[in-house]
């Protein structure tokens, strides 16, 4: 990889290698890893020598199928390890993404230049972390973490149910400068208060808590006060995102009834989710108008909107009747124009476009060195 340049990972947080699996607020990139899935990655894993967490900017449009014909060209910003959940700055300057290298235990914060240089831990380095988000000025940051539950990573869900996520009750939102220094709590619940994103004008944070019972979106001012909820839909309503204006609220739900509603009250009652069937909506900002855009029985995540706010693109494993597979989708605003996006036959997730759509970072198990694990890249997008 000659091409590229590479920093070293922090190691003063004492974070060696191995194999781990994503967890991420947008959703996760895959059904629960079989044993012999799990023995056969770390066999790899351990054949691979011990490397710092490296970040860059390489060349590789040679992994663009001929299908994507949305994508002119195609740059890798990470190098091993689980990396996903990247979302630009306002003026497109600096990139936030949650990182797990290889050998740490749980994902934390870091910032980049989008060329992959100036890599930064701006996380506490302890506990679980999950959505960090820029500010507009790049001054400050938004992110969830688990950290103030304790300093070792929260356990991992219990797979006993059948493939459920883990809503950690220590989850709270915090405000620090750009280089993670004057934390600040904004939430203090004794619930789920995480999926924290930031409107472009830096007026709002809309996020999703569990503080009263379900999984709703809420919106709240920078220092955490003005709290408003936007949902109140019985099942679960999050991941939320603004539109580039600022007037819409694009999300994912799930709003079960009968025995599937018992079902997934008896896991929220657990900590718990089953994320097996998401819908993409949209809202007006204030909450109003809410709209279903997908219906189609998958796990649809990670929607985001196209600069112009007449399309939205999203994650989905419609197109994989085993439910494994997932691509990238885009839809228009009234639910129309269904269109695949990527077709690489395993993951491809979290989008988000820069301020004036002609480039789509994104999360990918494309060209991967080790079995399952997940870079970011940066493609230039051509309509």
């Amino acid at each position: 990889m000659d091409h590229r340049g590479s920093t070293g990972f922090l190691t003063r947080h004492g974070w060696a290698l191995g194999l781990i699996a994503l967890s991420a607020c947008g959703g996760q990139t895959d059904e629960a890893d079989t044993a012999a899935d799990q023995t056969e990655a770390l066999e790899q894993a351990e054949a691979v020598a011990e490397a710092p967490f490296e970040t860059g900017f390489e060349d590789v449009s040679h992994l663009i199928l001929e299908e994507e014909r949305h994508f002119a060209s195609l740059s890798q910003l990470t190098f091993g390890g689980q990396n996903a959940e990247a979302y630009w700055s306002t003026d497109d300057e600096w990139i936030m993404f949650q990182a797990t290298p290889r050998g740490a235990q749980c994902d934390q914060q870091f910032t980049m230049r989008p060329d992959g240089s100036e890599l930064s831990l701006v996380s506490t380095g302890v506990g679980r972390t999950t959505c960090g988000y820029f500010f507009p000025g790049n001054e400050k940051i938004v992110y969830g973490s688990t950290h103030l539950g304790g300093d070792e990573c929260p356990p991992e869900a219990d797979m006993s149910q059948g493939y459920v996520w883990a809503l950690y009750d220590d989850y709270d939102i915090f405000v620090a400068d750009a280089d993670g220094s004057n934390l600040t709590r904004i939430t203090d619940t004794p619930a789920y208060d995480a999926e924290a994103t930031v409107s472009r004008d830096g007026e709002w944070v809309v996020f999703t808590s569990a503080r009263d019972g379900d999984l709703e979106i809420y919106k709240m001012r920078m220092d955490g006060s003005e709290v408003t909820r936007l949902t109140d839909s019985p099942g679960y309503d999050g991941g939320p995102f603004f539109s580039y204006d600022g007037t819409k609220i694009i999300y994912r739900a799930s709003h079960p009834d009968g025995d599937e509603l018992a079902d997934y009250q008896r896991l929220l009652a657990q900590g718990l989710i089953r994320p097996s069937q998401l819908d993409i909506f949209v809202m007006d900002a204030d909450g109003s108008n809410k709209v279903q855009l997908t219906d189609n029985g998958a796990a649809n995540f990670g929607p985001y909107m196209f600069p112009d706010g007449e399309r939205i693109i999203f994650s989905s494993n419609l197109g994989d009747p085993s439910g494994r597979e997932f691509d990238l989708w885009a839809i228009n605003v009234d639910g129309s124009g269904l269109e695949q996006i990527t077709f690489s036959g395993d993951f491809d997730g979290f989008p988000m476009f820069n301020s004036d759509g002609t480039k789509l970072i994104f999360a990918s198990n494309r060209g991967n060195e080790l079995p399952r694990e997940t870079n970011l890249f940066i493609a230039d997008w051509v309509d």
